[in-house]
């Protein structure tokens, strides 16, 4: 398929796992695509690499998602490259620790919800007078926004609830000329479960799936690229599981 041919897609953290998955799917269905990394400079260079031997045109740029002009600054870049932006797909966010609420302090607070949530809010805002009418956003929620998350992730939890709520309401706010959606994975192999979840507690998540295994990057792409194409042309406001089929009580 090419869905994506003459478009340019943003890709806001797209340097490792879920995010270098989504660009290179959309370099595969034929985008130009903006990647945006932070501390992943090596794994946003290989994606970049990766887009131009398939004949497409890539870009990536360093930037805090948590700092506004950095922000603009970014998205300035993509659109004097590439013109118009086709989609936005706003994958930066993360944990950052487990903490409960005794052990975190305000400080921490705002931090797990700036890298998730006002990072989303800052590069919307800056991403859509750059848009075309017809575009796309897809928001990162998680199941975690769903049910809570695990021990210590209340933080990260609330954010991606919150994520959720942003989605819908945006959805309202820019329909019927940009839609808007969530996804929100459960079990995927990424980094981020490398880092925070015991290996005991992942074979028995993939284990309480209907599909007995954990997802990879590859499967939440999928989902990304269909949301972001006219395939999805009657869409919005909507927040995709991709978890293998669990359930919340």
């Amino acid at each position: 398929m090419q869905r994506f041919t003459n478009k340019t897609i943003v890709v806001a953290g797209a340097g490792r796992d879920i995010g270098r998955a989504c660009a290179v799917r959309f370099a595969q269905e034929g985008a130009n695509v903006v990647l945006t990394y932070n501390g992943a400079a090596e794994g946003a260079a290989a994606a970049v690499a990766d887009i131009e031997k398939l004949g497409r045109s890539a870009v990536a740029i360093k930037a805090d998602l948590t700092n506004e002009a950095e922000v603009e600054a970014a998205i300035s870049a993509a659109t004097d490259k590439f013109g118009a932006i086709h989609g936005l797909v706003h994958v930066a966010g993360g944990m950052i620790a487990r903490k409960t609420i005794a052990e975190m302090d305000e400080a921490f607070w705002h931090q797990v919800l700036n890298v998730n949530l006002t990072s989303l809010f800052l590069t919307t805002k800056a991403a859509l007078p750059k848009m075309a009418k017809g575009g796309a956003i897809v928001t990162f929620s998680s199941q975690a926004g769903r049910d809570g998350g695990g021990p210590g992730a209340i933080a990260y939890a609330t954010s991606k609830g919150a994520v959720m709520t942003f989605t819908r309401g945006l959805s309202k706010e820019v329909g019927p000329d940009i839609r808007v959606n969530a996804v929100c994975p459960g079990m995927i192999s990424t980094t981020f479960h490398d880092t925070f979840t015991k290996p005991e507690v992942r074979e028995r998540v993939a284990g309480a799936t209907s599909l007995k295994r954990e997802g990879v990057s590859e499967d939440v792409a999928s989902l990304v690229a269909f949301l972001a194409s006219d395939d999805a042309a009657y869409i919005t406001g909507a927040c995709y599981d991709i978890n293998g089929g669990v359930l919340y009580s």
